[in-house]
């Protein structure tokens, strides 16, 4: 059952009577990807903050904005655009943006990390809520500030597993009016080396994947942008001339919106998150594990090597299995964000700061009330 509390009172009166009843909960925002990651109990109550979703403050000259965790991320977009910013942070893979609270949550980046960082490096502030009911705050409103330990980016990237997020405090950036994308194609190898290059090189685009399938080829999708079109343009030819001196083929492409990868998918019937070191990334798309996986699209971010693979096939999970384990051999993880009902993967394995992250979740959620079979870093099949 799903309670949406009209204001912050009513849902911390209800947080603190279920807290007094030990009643589990599954913290929530506008509640479009629940069934992402470990599955949940279907009988436990979800809590959505739908409601909080106002503008606390926006300070337009300092870059910085306050808003409740419930807030749209279109709205929050929306709302940055008419005063010419935006915020760097990557869409979910279905185009689904959901809250602003839910993005932090999952904590999940793509290619915009190749400039921007993570989501969690966007962060300066933060609200929550604890399993008791009671308040708490981290960080502050500006973008220098000091506030003992970091509970930001210990909550961003924690599946509402410790907490239920209530507001936060973002860094904005400008919007760059004028941008492009250009697709270069090729050789995996040749591609490999113009991206080593690319990387090396003072060239600094918005955002740079490797996109396509292992089957029909796969290609290095650069965006730029720049206060000008000719500083696109410049930026473009040299993007350009680099392809060439390694023997590929460039096709510029429109592009309005960095945060567009062009590469959505609907209702998946496998979607995984995979993290690689970035110059690894290149030996898991000529692997057997992935050349095995008929089908399947990639989309992952070549100077950050985060991103995802997805299908609406019929894989079977002992080829997702072999995938993850050439992942790990690489020194990646790989989590499985969506997978079907019939196959029983473990969307996240052990780490081995499990022991740590077992405490952390202790010291937050006593009872273990919050998100029960969700918590990164510890499978539950082994707990």
């Amino acid at each position: 059952m799903s309670h949406s509390p009209a204001d912050r009172s009513a849902l911390i009166e209800l947080v603190r009577q279920w807290h007094q009843d030990t009643t589990p909960w599954i913290p929530s925002g506008l509640g479009q990807h629940l069934g992402w990651g470990p599955r949940l109990d279907p009988g436990h109550a979800v809590l959505s903050c739908r409601h909080l979703d106002r503008v606390i403050d926006h300070a337009v000259d300092d870059l910085t904005l306050s808003v409740e965790a419930g807030m749209p991320f279109d709205s929050l977009q929306a709302l940055l655009a008419e005063q010419g910013q935006w915020l760097p942070v990557d869409l979910p893979r279905d185009g689904n943006a959901g809250s602003i609270g839910g993005l932090v949550a999952r904590g999940l980046a793509g290619g915009l990390r190749q400039r921007h960082l993570g989501v969690r490096d966007q962060i300066i502030g933060i609200g929550l809520l604890r399993a008791d009911g009671v308040e708490a705050r981290a960080g502050g409103r500006v973008v220098k500030n000091v506030a003992g330990y970091d509970l930001m980016r210990l909550l961003c990237g924690s599946w509402g597993s410790l907490a239920l997020i209530t507001d936060v405090t973002l860094r904005v950036q400008p919007v760059r009016p004028h941008q492009a994308a250009l697709v270069l194609d090729g050789a995996l190898s040749d591609l490999e080396n113009c991206r080593a290059e690319l990387v090396r090189s003072t060239l600094t685009p918005e955002r740079c994947d490797w996109q396509g399938s292992v089957e029909q080829g796969l290609q290095l999708r650069i965006v730029v942008s720049s206060v000008s079109d000719t500083a696109v343009e410049e930026q473009l030819q040299r993007l350009d001339n680099l392809g060439r001196s390694h023997g590929l083929t460039s096709d510029d492409q429109p592009c309005s919106d960095p945060t567009d990868n062009g590469l959505f998918c609907s209702a998946p019937t496998w979607l995984v998150r995979v993290v690689l070191p970035p110059a690894k990334v290149f030996e898991l798309l000529q692997s057997q594990a992935a050349s095995a996986l008929t089908g399947w699209s990639w989309d992952i971010a070549a100077g950050a090597g985060c991103g995802d693979g997805w299908s609406s096939g019929a894989s079977q999970a002992f080829q997702v299995e072999a995938l993850r384990r050439s992942v790990i051999e690489l020194g990646g993880s790989l989590t499985v964000l969506v997978q079907p009902e019939t196959a029983a993967i473990p969307a996240w394995l052990d780490t081995p700061a499990r022991p740590v992250i077992e405490a952390v979740k202790r010291q937050f959620d006593p009872r273990q009330q919050l998100c029960r079979g969700r918590l990164p870093g510890v499978n539950q099949d082994t707990a």
